[in-house]
């Protein structure tokens, strides 16, 4: 399943720049990444290059021919769109910053750092993830170049989950809210389970799993506690995302020696308390990059987080917008940690059942879905270590 792309804040914007034009390698200093031209996806499609066969030269075949990140422009000119410009009375969808920020980013580009082949409507292009190509283009082809070498000559450094987490967050989490009531749809940033459904031109460390997971999570808290941290009256449906993640991250760094704890805040999250999540969540996000991991995380964080049915009950300080976007994160994590457990969970009737009850928020019952996480702890039985 792809997320779309969405539109986000300039103020978000101007943040989500700032981290991706540093690389921050495990345990190291910030490097700047050199600017240079986007050169635009014919510099790579050449059949010699990435637009060719093998798993080193089809990069470009696959993004072009499967990937919805192609078709970012493309979303721009559909019905939903116009129906949602109209709405805002923005100016259409294909040249609205607001919109093409995310689906056409080379629009966000000073035109002088624009190659003239580098277009607009390629959607969310190679560069979009890479980053600016005319300073590594010709050099990351030679054989004596190490990967740090490309690093340092201004390719992202989307090895390290910290950057890759920032390269993808903003557009994959943030949408205003008068954007959302307008017809947008809600997104929910997941590193792990989206970098698996990526159609893939990359291998990633096949126990990379939970740490991406965790890493995503609280960049995806970090932007939300930022964007709340800026807003005089704060939405409601945003206060209650953010205090879904909060609340994942509350259980997930219970008890990690290794690992800044995020503590869950409930009745108190307000305005100025989640203003200071935006540092925890970052420096959390950093350390769980740089840390060796431990192969105890996903199958005890596993079992704690099926053990949660008894906190999905409606409450003075637990209302059901506020339990929906726990359950909801609460299943993506069920199914990432399962998978990383080879329990196969992800396939069972019971954690279907769990993806069904948090399809609709509107239509979600706190007592069906503790219901549901019973039974599929029921499923875990002697299967974790």
């Amino acid at each position: 399943m792809w997320i779309r792309s969405a539109p986000y804040s300039l103020g978000v914007a101007a943040l989500f720049v700032t981290l991706v034009n540093s690389s921050f390698g495990a345990g190291a200093k910030a490097t700047p990444i050199r600017e240079g031209q986007f050169v635009g996806a014919i510099g790579c499609k050449s059949s010699s290059c990435h637009g060719g066969a093998g798993e080193k030269r089809s990069q470009y075949l696959t993004w072009s021919q499967q990937d919805f990140h192609a078709k970012g422009y493309a979303i721009l000119t559909n019905a939903r769109s116009a129906r949602i410009t109209e709405t805002l009375s923005l100016s259409p969808a294909q040249i609205d910053s607001r919109c093409a920020v995310c689906h056409s980013p080379f629009q966000s580009v000073a035109p002088e750092r624009l190659s003239p082949a580098a277009h607009v409507d390629e959607g969310v292009s190679c560069e979009s993830c890479h980053n600016a190509a005319e300073p590594w283009l010709r050099g990351h082809t030679r054989t004596d170049w190490t990967y740090a070498m490309r690093v340092s000559a201004g390719m992202r450094d989307l090895r390290n989950l910290y950057v890759r987490a920032n390269t993808c967050v903003a557009c994959h989490q943030n949408v205003d809210s008068d954007i959302l009531k307008a017809g947008h749809p809600e997104l929910v940033f997941e590193l792990d389970g989206q970098s698996v459904a990526e159609p893939k031109h990359w291998r990633d460390d096949p126990s990379s799993g939970p740490r991406a997971w965790l890493i995503g999570q609280a960049v995806a808290l970090r932007e939300v506690s930022w964007a709340l941290s800026k807003t005089e009256t704060p939405d409601p449906n945003a206060m209650a995302l953010c205090d879904g993640l909060i609340w994942i991250l509350a259980k997930a760094t219970t008890n990690q020696t290794r690992l800044p704890v995020i503590n869950e805040v409930g009745e108190n999250l307000s305005r100025s308390s989640v203003a200071s999540l935006r540092g925890e969540a970052d420096l959390l996000a950093r350390r769980a990059a740089e840390i060796s991991w431990s192969d105890n995380f996903a199958p005890t964080l596993l079992r704690s987080l099926a053990a949660t049915d008894s906190e999905f009950v409606i409450s003075k300080d637990a209302m059901a917008t506020i339990l929906f976007h726990r359950a909801e994160r609460l299943v993506r994590a069920l199914d990432r940690l399962s998978i990383a457990n080879a329990t196969k969970q992800a396939k069972s009737p019971e954690l279907a059942l769990l993806f069904e009850d948090v399809r609709s928020r509107e239509n979600f019952q706190p007592m069906r879905f503790a219901e549901h996480l019973r039974s599929f702890r029921a499923t875990l039985g002697q299967a974790l270590p």
